[in-house]
């Protein structure tokens, strides 16, 4: 028997809800290995291009990897994949907790979900079956009283669901997807997929065994992060608080802290929205995923808003959309837009940009009272905010509207709203700043779904002379480099990162505990792939993967007719801070453009379109996937 994955693919066709069991070989495992690199497979040889994303032929990807369930601290992120709703492209979303080893207990290594069920359902899988079961009395309930009712029916509370709430079915464009209502799938528009598809949930539970190849040096591995965590300081910082921890003052610190709508990096008022203020006001704990001592999710609880704890609460992402990005300095109004985001299923990211672009269309008379349903959305309002997350939910009023996302918002407006718009392929900006560190505007603009943030490592902690600089001795960056730096050797640092970062989406293991700056450092993967499957695998073997797995994500988006314009940064970012001490701080257009070639080139994409090179197709193995 196969040793870290089942060889068993689950293909459903919800049009007549049948399902069948297709067997891969170890050739396949070794190619793709899992999460982003396999569901990228499925995208290409399961769909055509060109269908709509909320329409029947978009198909929705479960994906697990090889080492999902080794008691390893962060290898238990799950992917799920379609065409994304938001960005008509490429679309994926992964999230951590307990729903990837119980799928892969239930029997499967990924899952592959056509066409649209007649009614609303929910999947029930468990011990290599399928069930349909009725939602009909679920649709148009929030996700925790779905979940509930799903343990309730099925009469086990140790099921581990992924749902949708109203958000995913109205299909607004980035609805996200939670697993125990705590762990949120949170971007590309993956909920308004399941909602399209009458998917509520999916449910499962497994009994049957995963078959590791040296289960020793898997629990060595684990011991060894055990040891170690409390002298790291990332492990440290997180079990403190999470990343609202790690984030928000140092960011504001550096002046990179994105403030009122990405014009300025830094808060007046930041004090006021740190882990410290939660923590005096509506803190009530942190919870984990599995086989994790991290603990880095926080919970919150009760205050002027009465918040819901099962939700959850908030991290840097949320904290700094609702917070200081709408100049918003209430920490309650921010662990509230966290609860409704994730009881609504809303993408806490998306949906607070949106709003925060709609609060400088409000405040430059693009927006009127009567156009936001007499609503004040100046930037502070809290309160408003958290009445927008709602309206969005419900596509009531204005709320359909900023349902769009914040691009197709300033189409329909035109009056100059363009200039607004903070995103890239459709997708809104994380809570990072491009003009202060500088691989993030990389990020942003080469990200296959969207300005997104988890592309590669960030920049600080690898300046010259600071303390993560070893850790890239391994694939022989050798120096550190500076964060506002566009040339060619920083390109060469992001393109390696981003194999990294892919090769972690791949293996579906978390960028908090392995990677550069981790405890769990580059080697420790080569041990981890080496443990699960017995492969003589190497640092190499997985770069190559990495790269393979981005280069998949753009061959989708090729073919999806995007090409070089399509990574284009918004205006906002050529214009200088406001606040901080970065201000008056800038990219150059020029350099930047200059940067990108030096990144396709070293890409081995064509620099004129961006569009990988058919010789690198071949060199990654993977030209037999192209259709263009």
């Amino acid at each position: 028997m196969a040793a870290g994955y089942h060889g068993k693919i689950l293909k459903i066709n919800l049009n007549d809800l049948t399902y069948e069991v297709e067997e891969k070989d170890e050739y396949f495992y070794r190619t793709f290995m899992g999460g982003s690199a396999m569901a990228s497979f499925f995208l290409l040889t399961e769909m055509e291009s060109g269908v709509d994303p909320l329409g029947p032929d978009n198909i929705f990807v479960i994906t697990t990897s090889v080492l999902t369930g080794a008691a390893l601290p962060g290898a238990n992120r799950f992917t799920l994949a379609a065409k994304s709703p938001l960005s008509e492209g490429f679309g994926e979303a992964e999230a951590g907790g307990f729903f990837s080893v119980e799928f892969k207990k239930a029997g499967f290594d990924a899952a592959v979900i056509k066409g649209k069920a007649p009614k609303p359902v929910y999947l029930w899988i468990s011990d290599g079956k399928v069930e349909f079961k009725d939602a009909s009395d679920l649709w148009g309930k929030d996700s925790g009283y779905a979940q509930h009712k799903i343990r309730e029916e099925l009469g086990d509370d140790k099921i581990q669901t992924i749902t949708i709430g109203q958000g995913g079915e109205n299909q607004v464009r980035y609805a996200c997807v939670v697993h125990d209502l705590r762990h949120t799938a949170g971007r590309s528009g993956m909920g308004a997929v399941m909602g399209s598809k009458n998917i509520k949930a999916v449910a499962v539970r497994g009994k049957l065994p995963i078959e590791l190849h040296d289960k020793e040096k898997v629990r060595k591995l684990s011991a060894f992060f055990a040891k170690n965590r409390k002298d790291h300081s990332v492990c440290e910082i997180l079990s403190y608080g999470g990343t609202l921890a790690w984030d928000m003052e140092d960011l504001d610190s550096d002046g990179v802290l994105p403030t009122k709508n990405f014009q300025g990096g830094a808060f007046d008022k930041v004090e006021d929205v740190t882990f410290e203020k939660l923590k005096d006001t509506v803190f009530d704990g942190q919870y984990t995923c599995f086989a994790c001592p991290v603990r880095c999710k926080p919970i919150a609880a009760g205050g002027k808003y009465d918040i819901d704890p099962v939700y959850g609460g908030p991290q840097y992402e949320t904290s700094g959309a609702f917070g200081p990005n709408m100049l918003v300095n209430d920490i309650e109004v921010i662990a509230k837009a966290s609860e409704l985001c994730n009881k609504y299923t809303l993408d806490s990211i998306d949906c607070g940009m949106t709003i925060a672009f709609a609060m400088e269309c409000y405040e430059n008379g693009l927006l009127t009272k009567e156009d936001t349903d007499g609503i004040d959305l100046r930037f502070g309002n809290g309160d408003a905010a958290l009445t927008m997350i709602e309206k969005i939910a419900f596509k009531e009023g204005f709320g359909a509207l900023l349902a769009e996302g914040s691009y197709r918002v300033a189409k329909t407006l035109g009056n100059g709203a363009e200039r607004f718009v903070c995103a890239v392929k459709k997708q809104s900006f994380a809570m990072h700043e491009p003009r202060g560190k500088n691989n993030i505007a990389f990020a942003f603009a080469l990200s296959p779904t969207g300005a997104d943030h988890i592309e590669a490592a960030h920049d600080m902690p690898f300046e010259e002379g600071r303390w993560a600089v070893p850790d890239l001795y391994p694939i022989g960056i050798l120096k550190g480099v500076p964060p506002r730096d566009l040339t060619p050797y920083k390109a060469r640092w992001f393109v390696y990162n981003q194999h990294i970062y892919s090769v972690l989406n791949s293996l579906c293991l978390c960028f908090f505990t392995a990677g550069p700056a981790r405890l769990f450092r580059l080697n420790h993967m080569v041990d981890m792939v080496n443990a699960a499957t017995g492969w003589e695998t190497s640092l190499f073997e997985l770069m190559k993967l990495g790269e393979r797995t981005t280069t998949l994500a753009r061959v989708y988006n090729t073919q999806e007719g995007f090409d070089r314009k399509d990574d284009a940064l918004p205006e906002r970012l050529f214009e200088p801070l406001t606040t901080g001490s970065l201000t008056g701080m800038k990219l150059d257009k020029e350099e930047f453009e200059k940067a990108l070639d030096y990144y396709y080139e070293m890409m081995g994409w064509d620099v004129a379109t961006g569009i990988p090179r058919e010789m690198k197709l071949y060199e990654l193995n993977i030209a037999d996937l192209s259709q263009f």
